[in-house]
């Protein structure tokens, strides 16, 4: 098997020119291509149980995963256009790239009332925008997660961080955006991304994350 992978691996060294992709694309194309190769080198060797239907197999199969990977990347650099552009005037969503996933974050002071779970109004617009994207690009699978700061208890925050992601993950459904496509999840206060020891700090946290990810299953 180590072989194989060796095969595989080298084979989209090839294909990708030894050099590394610069975009997203590039990325997914190198990925797809080597995910493809693996599964054609193991498929190629079943058949033909020999080096040369191994390679064969590795060649065919990283082409193939190379195509999908560069289609991936290729829609999700679009979605990441299109929903920078839409916020780019918000006070209330950002939006950020993490590898091949997309996140969006909508700030609490500016989405919530303190100690609230529903959503502002002054948040639909921004929504009505994201839920447009969304629905244009049917391939991806969808993230709610709900985050407070660091006050009061832990079994209190959590639930209000489930509430909060649900809250959510409602008003993009009733937009139009297929609701098996988003799950929620609550992480309460166990993943702040600034100290909770400031006020500004705990607004930081106090948040919801919506995460997009590239659904390479069908």
């Amino acid at each position: 098997m180590k072989k194989l992978i060796l095969i595989a691996l080298m084979g989209m060294f090839v294909l990708s020119g030894c050099a590394a992709p610069e975009t997203k694309t590039g990325k997914g194309a190198a990925y797809g291509a080597a995910g493809g190769a693996v599964a054609g080198a193991v498929l190629g060797q079943a058949i033909g149980r020999d080096r040369q239907g191994t390679l064969i197999g590795a060649a065919a199969g990283a082409a193939v995963g190379a195509a999908a990977g560069a289609g991936v990347g290729k829609m999700m650099d679009k979605q990441e256009a299109e929903m920078r552009d839409a916020l780019a005037a918000s006070d209330a969503a950002a939006v950020r790239r993490e590898g091949e996933l997309l996140a969006i974050t909508l700030k609490g002071d500016v989405s919530f009332d303190l100690d609230s779970d529903v959503v502002r109004s002054g948040l639909y617009n921004e929504l009505d925008r994201i839920s447009q994207i969304m629905i244009k690009y049917p391939q991806t699978s969808i993230l709610v997660e709900g985050h407070t700061d660091g006050t009061g208890s832990e079994t209190y925050n959590q639930q209000l961080s489930v509430r909060r992601a649900t809250s959510v993950k409602n008003l993009l459904a009733s937009r139009g955006v297929q609701d098996y496509r988003i799950n929620t999840i609550g992480y309460g206060k166990s993943r702040p991304v600034a100290t909770n020891a400031t006020p500004e700090g705990r607004q930081m946290n106090r948040r919801v994350e919506i995460r997009i990810n590239p659904n390479t299953q069908g």
